[in-house]
Formats: structure tokens, sequence, C-alpha cells
């Protein structure tokens, strides 16, 4: 354990527009927490070391949260792939390495589930890290930030940094990335129904089988346990954060159809890429630290369309 987070120390949330992010800025706040750092992309540039390492070493902040990242969906991945890998390697190198120059001694890098090998047990023990190949389709994510998780256990044990790590379950939200091409399975789903709603579509295509099984959790549940851990001075090793529960693709595109009222029917297109069988983590060891998600896949569906910046567009006929 390391000395837990008071409420006045200064903290800084690295990626706070994004939706991970901008949920821990939201639950720090609430919390009581008066001290929170941010800064944007023109303000702070995470790919260059040397500014990173001025703003670190000036600004002291007590505790950092790493949830910036270059994210993006299936096609995203095999198009961009040297982009996801060297802008995500260079942000966890210079984050946790300045992070340690400053003499900063707490911190929380933000992993994913995509970190685990493709056939892996399910649910996804901590301990199956690295005993597989990985998933093709986001291969490149998925080995920055094993590199981003291996530089925090190697500063943890060369100079006993309190450098912990987090792999959550797909998540979901407020300040989701809904650009074509370029989001996750269930926001692009979600603006893809909301848009065939709003046109009159008898059909809405989903890419893939519809069997793959997924694990969502919602965002700001995953705030509050990134908190708990923080408050609690967790210093201990990678730790999944998960819903305990998934479901299949097929059953998440009718979740999201009922969420935005579209009537037509569902089509999936096998011909597409499906990605990993399943992802579902096991939970077990942050569940034993009292953490326990609040909100359910109904509910949060609700709210990420309740939310979400497109929602009183117009949309183009096609």
């Amino acid at each position: 354990m390391t000395p837990p987070v008071a409420h006045d120390e200064p903290i800084f949330v690295a990626g706070h527009r994004g939706m991970v992010g901008s949920a821990l800025v939201r639950a720090l706040l609430a919390g009581g927490h008066r001290n929170v750092l941010v800064r944007t992309r023109d303000e702070l540039d995470l790919c260059d070391a040397a500014a990173v390492d001025h703003f670190l070493a000036r600004q002291q902040p007590a505790y950092i949260f790493i949830a910036a990242a270059k994210v993006g969906g299936i096609v995203a991945n095999q198009t961009q792939p040297a982009d996801f890998l060297q802008q995500n390697l260079q942000i966890a190198s210079n984050l946790i390495g300045g992070a340690h120059r400053a003499g900063v001694q707490r911190l929380m890098y933000l992993a994913s589930n995509c970190i685990y090998p493709r056939a892996c047990a399910q649910p996804m023990p901590e301990s199956a890290l690295l005993t597989g190949p990985l998933e093709p389709t986001n291969e490149a994510y998925a080995i920055a930030k094993i590199a981003g998780l291996k530089l925090c256990e190697a500063y943890q044990r060369q100079h006993q940094r309190g450098y912990v790590v987090v792999m959550p379950a797909s998540l979901y939200g407020p300040n989701d990335n809904y650009t074509p091409g370029h989001s996750h399975v269930l926001p692009a789903l979600l603006r893809r129904a909301h848009e065939a709603r709003e046109r009159g579509d008898d059909e809405l295509v989903v890419w893939g089988s519809g069997l793959p099984r997924r694990e969502f959790l919602y965002v700001d549940d995953l705030a509050q346990a990134c908190i708990g851990l923080a408050t609690m001075g967790y210093a201990g090793v990678p730790i999944n954060i998960g819903s305990g529960s998934d479901l299949s693709i097929r059953e998440l595109a009718q979740a999201v159809v009922d969420t935005v009222g579209f009537k037509g029917r569902l089509v999936f297109d096998a011909s597409k890429p499906d990605g990993m069988p399943r992802k579902l983590l096991d939970s077990t060891r942050i569940r034993s630290l009292g953490w326990r998600p609040t909100i359910d896949l109904r509910e949060g569906l609700r709210r990420a369309y309740d939310a979400a910046p497109w929602r009183h567009e117009a949309v183009t006929p096609v």
C-alpha cells in the first residue's frame, strides 16, 4: 500500500477530454478533490517527452491517472497499426518515465482487456497475460499497452514506485468516440442504429457473425473503481475491472436498437472480422476489495444515448 490520495493533493488526469479521463474528472470533483490538473493537447503534447518532463517537474502532481491513448475499433487498428503502436508507446513512456524523473511516487496506468491472448481461458485472469498470441486485429494497440504495464512493474521493482495498472472491460458512456470507422462496436452500433431509425431504414447491417461475446462496463463505474483504488493506497499487481457478465454481439445489437427505437431487422455480415471470440475478465481481485458496478447495460445504454452529441443532428439520406 501507498499513502491514500488526499482531497487537497494535486491530481493530474492525462486525457481528460476522452471518455475515461472525463469520467475520472467528474468523479474526482464529485468526491471533493479540489486540485485536479488537466491540459488539452494544444497545451501539453503527451508525445513530446521534454514538454511532459517540464510540466510534471513544475506541477509536481501527487497522483497521475494515465487515461490518454490513441484508441479505435477494428478498422482503425487494422489500417493504422504503426500509429497505434508508436503513439501509445510514446504516451506511456513519456508519462511513466516523466513521473519517475519528477519524483512522482504514485500513478495509475489504464491498460485494456485486449492485452490478453486470443485463446485465453474465460473469464480472463490477470495471470494469463503473455501466455499466448494476441488477437491480430488489435495487436499493435495491445503490445503498446502491455509495454506500459511492464514499464509500471519495472518502476515498482527497481525504484519502489507506486505505479499500478488496471485492465478495464470494454467501456462505453459519455464522451465516447462515435467517429465512423474509428469507434468501437457499442458506440458504432448506437450511432448507426439512431441514424437508421432517423432515415426510416428497413435493416441495420452489423459487422461479423454476431456470435462473439463481450463484457461492457459503464465508464462512470470504472472511474469509481479507479479512484477507490487510489484513495485506499492500492499499490499491488495489475488488476482487472469488469462488470462480471458478457453477452453476444447479436444480443448487444438487439439491446441497442431497443434503446434507440429502431424497428427494422438486424442483418449480420459474416464476411467482416469478428475479433476475439470472447472477452470476459475475471474481476475476483477487485471484487475482494469491495468494489461493485452499479449501472447495468440497459441503464448504461440509455445514459450513453441521452448524452450522445449527435443525438439531434440532421441525418443525411442514403
